[in-house]
């Protein structure tokens, strides 16, 4: 009797003691955040969970201002998801400049789940219909090529991975709910400014077989959102918007202009006026500035009490400290492949 007591109380013993473990395991990474930075590369890092896609098809490697808050604002609004900045310029992943030479540069690299990375569109359009049209072309001798190899990229990036392409004039504001969407930026008009899919999409594939078909370099977006549109007419019977309601076509949306359009493109200085009462975007998943637009250099300045200053200094309170009010003045409105 003895020695069954004995044994009843050592099984006990371990038992506890198993579960003492597992729970100190549990409580030592009670509050600890996915470890994104362990992953090697752009194809590891966005297939363990479906990420946030920003480009730079220029050499440029500093970030303009307006370019650093849209991946910080996406970064904050999507803490589980990685963040990846695919950079024509950048050479080596793990490049890193000096805080006094590339402020911008190191703001991004410092936040923890936003990743830096080459962008090498030779390789980025092996195994899909881009491939052939790029390693025949003469880019230099293309009209508009910066913005065209960016519309071609971020189909294919988004192809390949999945997630969610942004414009790097586009500041996030809350998460956007949908997998597979386009961004209406009139009524039965798209943009290609944001857009969204699970990887292998059919549809990506068919707008890049579409970019080659009619590719004309002379026709201002038409490789952009002029392709989206017509290929969403190809799959889709558009109607008209009803009030704030998207619209869905198969096993996609078409999400409503006030989703991330709710200021247009004629009225875009109003970002940069002072407003009696600043909106509240409630219909709104984030904001397209229009920095193509912005030919005259408008600029984001401290104390002035902008609507564009007010968002940066809630949606991009990083960049907003450092790099405007920081020691180099206001921001100017610098062009960039990716704004349109």
């Amino acid at each position: 009797m003895l020695k069954e007591l004995q044994l009843s109380l050592s099984v006990i013993l371990l038992l506890a003691c198993g579960f003492l473990y597992q729970f100190t395991l549990k409580s030592s990474c009670l509050f600890c955040s996915p470890s994104f930075k362990s992953q090697q590369g752009p194809e590891a890092l966005l297939s363990h969970k479906r990420g946030i896609v920003f480009l730079e098809t220029s050499e440029r490697i500093e970030p303009p201002h307006l370019v650093s808050c849209a991946v910080e604002s996406a970064a904050k609004i999507y803490p589980e998801r990685p963040v990846a900045f695919f950079m024509k310029g950048l050479t080596d992943s793990t490049l890193t400049p000096s805080n006094s030479t590339y402020p911008a540069f190191s703001l991004l690299s410092e936040i923890d789940n936003v990743f830096l990375f080459p962008l090498d569109m030779k390789r980025l359009f092996e195994d899909t219909p881009l491939f052939s049209w790029y390693t025949q072309i003469n880019t230099s001798a293309e009209r508009n090529w910066l913005h065209i190899s960016s519309d071609a990229s971020r189909l294919a990036i988004i192809w390949k991975y999945g997630g969610i392409y942004m414009d790097t004039d586009v500041i996030s504001i809350r998460p956007i709910p949908e997998e597979n969407f386009l961004a209406a930026q009139d009524s039965q008009y798209s943009s290609n400014g944001v857009f969204g899919f699970l990887p292998h999409h059919p549809f990506l594939w068919e707008c890049m077989e579409n970019f080659v078909e009619n590719y004309n370099s002379d026709i201002w977006g038409n490789q952009g959102p002029d392709l989206m549109t017509r290929m969403l007419r190809v799959w889709c019977k558009l109607e008209d918007f009803r009030e704030l309601s998207d619209l869905r076509c198969l096993n996609m949306s078409f999400l409503h202009p006030q989703r991330f359009y709710p200021i247009s493109y004629p009225e875009w200085r109003r970002y940069y006026e002072v407003w009696d009462t600043d909106p509240s975007f409630n219909d709104s998943y984030a904001l397209h500035l229009w920095n193509y637009m912005n030919q005259e250099g408008r600029a984001v300045v401290s104390g002035s009490n902008t609507l564009v200053e007010n968002l940066y200094q809630k949606h991009c309170p990083g960049t907003y400290k450092d790099l405007i009010q920081g020691p180099e003045g206001p921001v100017t409105g610098e062009l960039h492949p990716g704004n349109k």
